[in-house]
């Protein structure tokens, strides 16, 4: 038997920051830019001052620079896509105008994710910049969008986690219904982001690993697939999609690929660096 502890407060939060007549500036969108903001001039810096010698010119921040609305386009497009195809096609089949609404919600960090990869592959090619330099570059400032994604959807008030009766810092959200559950949009924002970010922006710092290419974006691989799957343990899945196969949710089985090429990716780094 537990017993129910009191639940701290939600901290509710007007999810728009200002409007002005029918235009509205919204948390979740701020955390878009932010991330992108930041990931983008952090990249520069990476670009402009490698911990390798061998990386120098090899990625320029000029080039990085030309990136960002790339990577705009592959995060905005790409989990859009993403929340549509592996998150609610049955709804959007009924209603494909909705694809394009998306003020009303609905983004997939996997489906951003392979926007964003896409996007890597075909501005490497254009520009002929090495694909794996550029992939760990971008691999070690991708955490800082997690983190103010997840930190947004707090304030949001949506992708709460599970019932949590016996935790003391467990929240009653306003439309998680009356029980108090985990705060899970915080946990993945300290382990997809925080932590995340710390781990491969130390290992950037050693030259064995940056001379392995593929490497960093390896560890994020696996490191945003671990988090996830363990983050998917306190949060309550989509409604309409539910737990799947023995109590698991669709979020640790897109994760689990993750976490599997990147394994492959880094036995092929190292692969490569010894030849």
């Amino acid at each position: 038997m537990f017993t129910t502890l009191p639940a701290i407060a939600f901290p509710v939060i007007d999810p728009v920051i200002f409007s002005i007549g029918p235009f509205a500036v919204r948390w979740y969108a701020l955390a878009y830019i932010v991330g992108l903001v930041l990931g983008w001039r952090m990249a520069m810096r990476i670009a402009a001052k490698p911990s390798s010698p061998d990386l120098a010119h090899a990625v320029t921040p000029q080039q990085i620079d030309g990136f960002l609305i790339w990577a705009t386009l592959g995060v905005v497009l790409g989990g859009r896509l993403g929340y549509v195809l592996f998150y609610n096609l049955d709804h959007y089949l009924q209603h494909p105008a909705g694809i394009l609404a998306v003020w009303q919600g609905g983004m997939s960090f996997h489906g951003g994710m392979l926007g964003v990869i896409l996007a890597m592959l075909i501005y490497c090619r254009r520009i002929g910049a090495p694909l794996f330099v550029f992939t760990d570059i971008i691999a070690c400032v991708a955490p800082i969008g997690l983190f103010f994604g997840r930190i947004a959807n707090f304030i949001n008030g949506e992708l709460w986690g599970r019932v949590a009766p016996d935790v003391p810092w467990a929240m009653v959200f306003p439309t998680g219904g009356p029980e108090p559950r985990h705060p899970s949009q915080l946990y993945q924002a300290g382990m997809e982001g925080l932590l995340l970010f710390l781990l491969l922006n130390l290992l950037r710092w050693n030259t064995g690993i940056m001379q392995r290419h593929g490497m960093l974006t390896g560890v994020f691989l696996i490191g945003y697939g671990l988090a996830r799957i363990i983050g998917e343990l306190f949060r309550q899945p989509d409604a309409q999609i539910g737990y799947l196969i023995g109590g698991t949710t669709m979020g640790q089985w897109l994760s689990l690929p993750m976490v599997l090429f990147g394994i492959g990716l880094i036995w092929w780094a190292r692969k490569r660096a010894a030849a």
